[in-house]
């Protein structure tokens, strides 16, 4: 399917910027990122750090040496030189704690710079603007043959009862559906549904909590990159979450694994929430796209050497949902200006609404290698080594729920109501609305 002294928060560690930046600048400028400046300012930066560090330590070798030497000539009763010899010492204090302060400005100044650096794309990731240059993978399902008088969702749902938008803008404002009845209850059947094939998967399932601290945010990658995305509780410093993604990533922040604790398969349900700025028109009527919505996600801490076999893996696991759901889909690989910050490699899953005559996402199953796991300090342990490496980390959505239920509704419509997908029935408790 394809060919210690501050905190740094990147993927690309400084040393693998050394040993590849021709390789890295070329590769960013798939994902349009073409700032070789700020390359070249990141290796300037370490080497100004690399310099005070080495100067400090001989400052603090011979501070050393000093106050051994005052010490023996205190013994001595030579307390004049011994006086002489502290007045140097003071003088070298000043100088270090100079050199202190320019190494944290310095580490300062080389983490802006780090985290403005997006993740290498795979060698896989084609070239590219936009989702219009995206590669088709594969694509499967039958197309429903409506006839031509069939309602839209967010018809359907005002026709059946089964979703306001009015009463969502009344309490809340735009992008906030209610879902009442039936509608309500399809959307648990499809939680529950999706939560139990992804544990029977081997998937642990977590209930994370649905605020995150800026350290999360920044740890898999939605800060600083999608601040203007996420909601913001000013008065505590929490995000709301965009995805379950981030808790559930998280709770492997600052930990060493054994390599044989991987993989570590975790499963999660929560309500996300995104500020979509600037979202309008046709193409986010319904439930297109919404500031809040459910979705199940799927995550993987992997050994380096297995990331991608377990990438095709999860691909394979959100198809069958998609084909057991009889749901026409396409599996598209995503191109280098289409492709997310912090993703070496994306595939986005896209069901046909036919109402709409339209494909609209429903997950998107990424390998991010190590880059989060550097932010996270997430590391593993091969048997008998000391030296713990970075594990690669990995998530998909199984299944985003607002555009599965579109087009669900959409798809299912007849002239007595809409058919309920047979592997939901024990779900639901009904097999049409």
């Amino acid at each position: 399917m394809y060919c210690g002294f501050f905190y740094v928060y990147t993927m690309l560690t400084i040393q693998f910027i050394r040993d590849h930046r021709e390789t890295i600048v070329n590769r960013l400028k798939i994902k349009k990122f073409d700032q070789p400046d700020i390359i070249a300012a990141i290796l300037d930066r370490d080497d100004e750090r690399r310099s005070l560090q080495v100067e400090t330590n001989r400052l603090q070798a011979e501070l050393n040496r000093l106050s051994k030497e005052i010490g023996i000539l205190f013994q001595k009763g030579e307390k004049e030189k011994a006086v002489d010899l502290k007045h140097q010492s003071s003088a070298i204090k000043e100088q270090v704690e100079q050199f202190e302060r320019r190494f944290q400005e310095t580490s300062e100044e080389l983490n802006e710079l780090l985290v403005q650096v997006p993740n290498v794309p795979h060698l896989s990731v084609p070239e590219g603007n936009t989702e219009n240059d995206n590669r088709l993978i594969r694509e499967g399902g039958k197309m429903p043959d409506l006839p031509g008088n069939s309602l839209t969702h967010w018809e359907l749902g005002a026709k059946y009862d089964l979703i306001d938008f009015e009463l969502g803008v009344k309490i809340t404002g735009g992008g906030f559906p209610v879902f009442k009845g039936k509608g309500a209850r399809l959307q648990r059947a499809l939680i529950s549904w999706f939560l139990e094939r992804n544990t029977a998967a081997g998937y642990l399932e977590i209930q994370p909590p649905l605020l995150v601290n800026e350290a999360s945010g920044f740890g898999t990658g939605q800060l600083p990159d999608k601040e203007g995305q996420m909601y913001h509780v000013t008065s505590d410093n929490l995000y709301l979450i965009p995805t379950a993604e981030v808790p559930v990533t998280n709770l492997y922040r600052d930990t060493i694994l054994q390599a044989e604790d991987l993989p570590v398969k975790n499963t999660a349900y929560t309500p996300c929430f995104r500020r979509e700025a600037g979202s309008y028109g046709k193409d986010v009527r319904g439930l297109n796209r919404v500031h809040q919505f459910d979705k199940v996600e799927i995550v993987q801490i992997q050994h380096p050497s297995r990331s991608y076999d377990a990438l095709e893996e999860m691909v394979d696991h959100v198809e069958q949902l998609v084909i057991a759901l009889n749901l026409p889909y396409r599996i598209m690989q995503l191109c280098g200006g289409d492709l997310g910050f912090t993703s070496a490699l994306t595939f986005d899953f896209e069901v046909y609404a036919a109402a709409q005559n339209k494909w609209l996402e429903v997950s998107s199953v990424s390998n991010f290698e190590s880059y989060q796991a550097n932010r996270l300090k997430l590391r593993f342990r091969e048997p008998g080594e000391k030296k713990p490496l970075l594990a690669h980390t990995l998530n998909g959505s199984a299944l985003a729920l607002p555009r599965i239920v579109a087009a669900l509704l959409e798809n299912n419509q007849t002239p007595e109501g809409i058919l309920i997908p047979e592997v939901l029935h024990p779900y639901t408790g009904f097999t049409q609305i």
